[in-house]
């Protein structure tokens, strides 16, 4: 049953971006399981009328969706959602992806998926965007679809849903699934979009996907079958062929509608009977495909048979793969593949499947504390799923430390070898259990606030892995009554089923030519390894904070104040902190918590710029008073606590998730943290490590080098927007690290923000004991004046050129306008945003419907609010590289023509409803009023500007737009950037071409 969604191991074609899941990463579930059925919910089989998601099933239905059938055999499911208000989530999913496409028809279920969106029976060619930001949706957000290799799925998101915009939207979506056009013309337009895509995500990263997919899947159809399909294949698309395959697959038998909102369910339903009930496919039924099974290749080896059971290589090895790329991290990754057989989605299956978390929880649990310890990987994960309906699959993947990936891969199956010769400790059993317990938990007190969009969105995986849904009660009762099947034996079991396999195959992508062969790699895999020693004794309990130092003398309060917006409350310590405390009953189970202190980035030395990005990964894990990153783990063992770090342009901070039972020590964390900061040199190696490790990855598309540089560039080259080098991340000491963070964490002003369902009284009582008993802080950041200040980059007319060591096809460019920054501008930064989308629009519909030379072009608008200057308006598109000049121009040309003549009311309407909806839908959350406030205690100029907030973004005029694009969007005002192939560049870099080595 599906509660927590799980990501399906297939790879994903989004419209408007593409998202490529690799098999090695994709995250895997955590399966609720229990003994017995509810009493509370008779199993589904036991009543005569058993909804079609739950035939076979003794899961307890979730009664909240009413299931039903037409008579042409569509599926629908509805459910009441008033999360956010007023708004409606629509899913139609259809049963067909790049997995059910012939040979001559690969990227065909994709490239539907565009013509789909193209023109339809209510939709004119090339006016969907327009049609459905008339509904009040924003393309890419709230009106998206994505193809894997097992679904098509198309998504809207209504806004202020009624019975007319509903019924407007669910006949604009049935006409596009049930009558598309799919004209010449139709192919005509969306070929070079299609194509523009596929350019716009190979590369090395794509290369080593790709050769993930044929060595593990090698001999089924999903070693060929990735959702964007080939050139051949597309260029040769004709009208008839993919109307072919469209009727094929594009049936009412294959399709479910799912609406999940704030109307009634009858309402819902009726929608669904209007609009698709009058649908009929053509032809016969085509039975659904099957995709085969691993198949062990007739040379493959099989290891020594006095290997133990259940180890790796107790499967026979039957492909390695070694592929050098240069740019890319070393990365190696094992699987341990069995015949994927879809199973009856009952109670005790979810028990086999909860016994085989907690045993992947307990060997991930081991490598990392091993990696920690400075061992000879970085990272190290196990992690089961089933893989496309095609295979059920163990992976291991590894990330080596040195050239020594021997050592990496012994070590990293030592663990593993151990896990599967002794069971685990009861304690270890037991802190995994209270960590999903909590997992699970957390949902039945939020019930209340799960977004319809989400519950939706489940539904849809439940059925693209073909399982079932069940409440958030259910899930966790069946949990909890499972306890008693949770023993060492069952998890020894378990581990050693999850290391069994009919093949087991191998892919090491490596950055150096030499360190490895396809030969070598099946020999280490072959060889026999030594069990790691048992685990040190987890201790029965958690951490206690009773026993942790006190932060300071407990203070109370020196002024409460009401600050007149929403209830929220400014309360102010001696010592100069303040908290904004906005306790509410409206989102159950949540409390939300942010720390903003110091000066951020501006605050930095330049000369220790490389010390930002380091203590970004290594800070927290840092420890505080007298727990080290171990006992941080253990102390939050059962319990909602997080420890997020970011580091703005003028502060830092801290955040989590919390609830309210477990705020007061959240609180203790972040203050500690403040007091008590302890330094530890492992976290910062490792930091050191994934940083020299990451910094390669960054020249492998445009892209890459676009996160790399763009914000030094836009910055006007400050050191610290930098990305750190290797060289300058492994000149960093731990001695400096200490010094420049202990005294960033030492500066003021602090501000504290609790939003959510927490008492206030107890909450002020914690502070009393946490912030309010901090050392007094200054005023002011810490710092000569120099160094806070952030520059701008000038206008120039040549353009800025990089280079990346991608496929020489592709390319970037960036155009930004400065603009500015600060409080006072907040107001004119968020018409700001509505002249960006004008331009976003007009820019998408050039570069990618007319011209064809970019998928997905996008305008953007930053402004610092801390910061008087430093925003910017900037233009980015991936194209190939003859296409840069004619980026340019086309942005030149749309900057000056809004320039030169105002928008059209109507054109103007297309953004501000859209800006209309999503502004109403998150003020419908505290964090949204969180975000908005953040820094208010020190400028109050942030309070009065929510009350502005819902005008700034949608009451605005033809003429404002002009004038505002004439302010900055001047001839002269801009800047240019473009990223070419390093090849052939007079950078004396060449792209190195992947080199493979494998054998069967």
């Amino acid at each position: 049953m599906t509660r927590s969604p799980r990501a399906a191991r297939s790879l994903v074609l989004s419209l408007p971006l593409l998202f490529v899941l690799p098999a090695a990463t994709a995250e895997a579930r955590a399966k609720p399981v229990a003994s017995a059925p509810s009493k509370a919910q008779a199993p589904a089989s036991s009543g005569a009328q058993v909804p079609w998601l739950y035939k076979g099933s003794d899961v307890p239905p979730d009664r909240e969706w009413i299931f039903g059938r037409l008579p042409n055999g569509l599926r629908y499911a509805v459910r009441h959602n008033g999360v956010p208000p007023g708004q409606v989530s629509i899913r139609v999913r259809v049963d067909a992806g790049s997995l059910y496409e012939a040979d001559s028809e690969r990227g065909f279920a994709h490239l539907l998926e565009h013509m789909l969106f193209r023109q339809s029976k209510y939709i004119a060619e090339g006016s969907a965007i327009t049609t459905f930001q008339k509904l009040g949706a924003s393309f890419g957000s709230d009106t998206n679809a994505e193809t894997t290799t097992t679904q098509t799925v198309f998504k809207l998101d209504l806004p202020d849903a009624n019975a007319a915009s509903l019924d407007e939207a669910m006949k604009l979506l049935s006409g596009m699934v049930s009558a598309p056009t799919l004209s010449a013309a139709n192919l005509k337009s969306d070929l070079p979009i299609v194509l523009a895509e596929m350019r716009e995500r190979g590369g090395a990263s794509k290369r080593a996907q790709q050769a993930m997919q044929d060595t593990l899947y090698a001999g089924q159809p999903l070693s060929v079958r990735e959702p964007i399909g080939t050139v051949e294949t597309l260029t040769a698309a004709t009208p008839e062929a993919v109307r072919a395959f469209y009727q094929r697959w594009y049936r009412p038998e294959n399709v479910v509608v799912i609406l999940s909102g704030d109307l009634p369910p009858a309402e819902l339903e009726a929608a669904v009977t209007k609009w698709y009930a009058g649908w009929k496919g053509v032809g016969p039924l085509t039975p659904q495909p099957t995709f085969g099974d691993p198949v062990v290749h007739p040379a493959a080896v099989t290891a020594d048979p006095a290997a133990p059971a259940g180890d790796p290589a107790a499967a026979p090895v039957d492909m390695a793969r070694v592929l050098v790329e240069p740019d890319l991290p070393p990365s190696l990754l094992y699987a341990v593949e069995r015949p994927w057989r879809q199973k009856n989605d009952t109670i005790v299956y979810n028990q086999g499947k909860m016994i085989d978390n907690l045993a992947q929880s307990i060997i991930n649990r081991r490598l990392e504390t091993k990696a920690r310890a400075g061992g000879s990987f970085l990272t190290a994960q196990v992690n089961q799923d089933d893989v496309s309906r095609s295979a059920d699959v163990t992976f291991v993947s590894l990330t080596p430390l040195t050239d020594d990936w021997q050592a990496a891969l012994r070590d990293v199956r030592a663990v593993i070898a151990d896990a599967m010769q002794r069971p685990p400790t009861q304690e270890e059993i037991d802190r995994e259990v209270a960590e999903l317990d909590v997992a699970f938990q957390v949902p039945v007190e939020q019930r209340r606030i799960l977004p319809g969009s989400q519950l939706a969105d489940d539904l849809v995986m439940a059925l693209d892995i073909r399982e079932t849904v069940a409440s958030p009660e259910a899930v966790l009762d069946i949990f909890r009554r499972s306890r008693p099947l949770f023993t060492p034996q069952a998890v020894l079991e378990h581990t050693r089923k999850l290391f069994s396999g009919t093949v087991s195959r191998a892919v090491f992508t490596t950055p150096k030519a030499g360190m490895a062969d396809a030969g070598a790699l099946k020999l280490a895999l072959q060889q026999q390894v030594a069990p790691d020693a048992p685990p040190t004794a987890v201790a029965a309990a958690p951490v206690s904070f009773d026993k942790l130092p006190a932060i300071g003398k407990v203070q109370t309060p020196a002024a409460q104040v009401q600050t007149g917006l929403l209830g929220i409350e400014e309360v102010v310590w001696p010592n100069g902190v303040k908290a904004l405390l906005w306790p509410v009953v409206e989102e159950p189970g949540r409390v939300m918590v942010k720390v903003r202190f110091g000066g951020g980035t501006r605050a930095i030395d330049p000369a220790d710029a490389p010390y930002i990005a380091l203590g970004k990964i290594a800070l927290v894990g840092s420890g505080l008073a007298s727990l080290d990153q171990e006992d941080l783990d253990r102390i939050s063992t059962g319990r909602k606590m997080g420890f997020d770090f970011d580091v703005d342009d003028a502060s830092f901070h801290f955040s989590a998730e919390t609830r309210p039972a477990d705020l007061a020590d959240q609180l203790y964390l972040f203050a500690g943290k403040l007091a008590l900061p302890r330094w530890d040199q492992l976290p910062f190696q490792r930091a050191k490590a994934a940083a020299r490790i990451q910094y390669a990855t960054f020249s492998t598309s445009p892209q890459g080098v676009l996160n790399r540089d763009l914000s030094f560039y836009q910055r006007g080259k400050d050191a610290r927007f930098a990305t750190p080098t290797p060289e300058q991340t492994e000149a960093a000491t731990f001695e400096r690290f200490k010094k420049v963070w202990g005294d960033a964490l030492g500066q003021g002003p602090v501000e504290v923000q609790i939003f959510g369902d927490f008492d206030k009284a107890a909450a002020i009582t914690a502070l009393n004991r946490t912030f309010g008993a901090l050392p007094a802080r200054a005023a002011q950041p810490a710092g000569p004046p120099p160094t806070r200040d952030v520059a701008v980059s000038k206008p120039s007319a040549q353009p800025v050129v990089l280079y990346h060591h991608g496929d020489p096809d592709q390319a970037a460019a960036v155009v930004s306008w400065p603009t500015g920054g600060g409080s006072m501008g907040i107001s004119e930064s968020r018409q700001l945003e509505i002249l960006t989308q004008l331009f976003s629009n007009r820019l998408l519909d050039a570069a990618r419907e007319k011209l064809g030379v970019s998928y997905s072009p996008y305008v953007y608008s930053s402004w610092p609010v801390d910061l008087k200057a430093g925003g910017a308006i900037t233009a980015v598109a991936q194209v190939d590289p003859k296409s840069v000049p004619v980026f340019f121009q086309t942005a030149s040309e749309i900057a000056q023509d809004l320039i030169d003549h105002p928008p059209s009311a109507e054109e103007l309407a297309l953004v501000t409803e859209p800006m209309r909806q999503q502004v109403t839908r998150a003020a419908s959350s505290t964090a949204f009023f969180m975000n908005q406030l953040e820094g208010a205690t020190t400028d109050p100029v942030r309070f009065g500007s929510i009350g502005t907030v819902l005008a700034d973004y949608t009451e605005t005029t033809p003429q404002a737009m002009q004038a505002l694009a004439a302010r900055y969007l001047g001839k002269g005002n801009s800047w240019r950037l473009e990223v070419l192939p390093a090849e052939g560049q007079g950078d004396g870099t060449t792209v190195a071409s992947a080199k493979v080595t494998a054998t069967p």
